[in-house]
């Protein structure tokens, strides 16, 4: 089977450097400037006000699932999942497989008063930036498609631009070395981005290993309020929801289920 993980960041890099012919680096800077002032992630997921600290993933569609929201409103759905209980927002702008776009994720943004995650296959400065741009209060770095000195210098860059990275690991050993390289919001995701299949035990196994001066997060496989309440009991400080909300007919009413059963 191809590697998912590596087709999907070689065509962002591409995307990003056929977009950079047009809008130079200098420029996309210039417009992360002048972005709106990010909002704080990490505290949103550390906030002590007694509930589960959920990330609600806005998304149309993915490689392993194919269409999982055909009518999709990121602004409605943004307010909705807010105004539900959701501490912060991921929204998926890979165009390709995940059908997103940098658009939804301002829309979603300007919708509602929470931190929102850039979700993309990032390995660039130019697309940090974009990220920052784009309104975007966090970006996601995938340590698996980032060697240290890659990861290293993209934690210090979205820093520099006072964006938070959520660096995503599948091993003890990625979580070692971003902890070593000094993140601070650090997940686990169960599902193997190379081929895409999943184990929900690796989060039990793994959340333990993040140091405990991190945000711990469990991605991926949070598809029932057992699972969060089994990630949680494992160490998780927040939990990463997305199809189950998408595939729902009221995503914030299914949120609200999630919050409400007995997970305080």
């Amino acid at each position: 089977m191809s590697d998912i993980l590596e087709e999907l960041s070689a065509a962002r890099r591409a995307d990003a450097a056929e977009r950079e012919r047009a809008v130079p680096f200098d420029e996309m800077m210039r417009r992360a400037a002048l972005a709106p002032a990010p909002r704080d992630f990490a505290a949103a997921l550390r906030r002590g006000d007694g509930r589960p600290h959920i990330i609600a993933e806005l998304k149309r569609a993915s490689p392993s699932e194919g269409m999982i929201r055909e009518v999709f409103r990121p602004a409605e759905l943004a307010a909705e999942l807010a105004a539900s209980g959701a501490s912060a927002l991921s929204v998926l702008c890979e165009p390709h497989r995940f059908l997103g776009g940098e658009e939804y994720l301002a829309e979603a943004r300007a919708a509602s008063g929470l931190p929102v995650l850039y979700k993309d296959f990032v390995t660039t400065r130019y697309q940090v930036a974009a990220a920052r741009a784009a309104g975007a209060d966090a970006v996601l770095l995938i340590a698996a498609v980032l060697d240290d000195g890659a990861l290293a210098d993209l934690l210090g860059f979205a820093r520099g631009l006072s964006l938070a990275a959520l660096v995503e690991t599948h091993d003890a050993q990625e979580i070692a070395r971003a902890a070593a390289l000094g993140a601070e919001v650090i997940g686990v995701n169960c599902r193997n981005l190379r081929d895409f299949s999943t184990d929900v035990t690796l989060i039990e196994r793994l959340v333990g290993e993040i140091p405990p001066r991190c945000v711990r997060v469990a991605e991926s496989g949070m598809h029932s309020a057992e699972a969060v309440r089994r990630a949680k009991d494992a160490g998780a400080d927040a939990f990463l929801v997305g199809t189950a909300l998408m595939r729902a007919a009221s995503p914030g009413g299914r949120l609200r289920r999630f919050l409400g059963d007995g997970l305080k």
